[in-house]
């Protein structure tokens, strides 16, 4: 099975460094794990989600297993923790963050653990779409049945501003 994995970080490590260093040890780590790296996308900065400050590091690699993906997501949170992830932190700074974003077996979603395939918030971040069209453009969102590449570009596409009423003439707000 095949699996589009993002991988984020805006915190540095003692050990791995950079964020930008973070993500190429991820990468190491994961292949370690007996997960084949198909592709992996170049790596950019972005701004962060939420209340955190700091920029993140982004990217997303195509990964090759056998695993299933409640497995898949237990192993990817033990990187994370083995990265000093602490689980719970919303929104905070973090070391290294890895999501499962589509697969190969097209929709997924399980209670336990808490699961979704594709990823929920997928098709709003440009920082996962922008890295993934580089590698996986031609993949398709087993909901909309859109390809990444299209997901992509209307996310690029200037969002519309909601349209005001219309401001009353003069003659139109003076009373008889």
């Amino acid at each position: 099975m095949f699996y589009l994995i993002a991988l984020g970080s805006n915190q540095r490590h003692q050990r791995f460094g950079a964020p930008r260093d973070i993500l190429a040890a991820a990468w190491q780590r994961l292949a370690g794990q007996g997960l084949t790296i198909a592709e992996t996308s170049g790596i950019i900065a972005s701004r962060p989600v939420g209340p955190s400050q700091r920029s993140y590091a982004n990217a997303v690699a195509i990964i090759e297993t056998p695993l299933p993906p409640p497995a898949l997501l237990a192993l990817l949170k033990r990187i994370e923790s083995e990265f000093g992830r602490r689980r719970g932190q919303v929104w905070s700074r973090r070391v290294l963050d890895l999501d499962i974003i589509l697969w190969s077996g097209g929709a997924f979603a399980s209670g336990a653990p808490a699961l979704t395939i594709p990823h929920p918030m997928m098709r709003e971040r440009s920082f996962v779409l922008g890295p993934a069209a580089e590698i996986a453009g031609d993949w398709r969102d087993p909901l909309t049945g859109w390809t990444i590449a299209q997901l992509d570009a209307r996310n690029r596409r200037p969002k519309k501003r909601p349209e005001k009423a219309p401001k009353l003439l003069d003659h139109e707000t003076k009373r008889p």
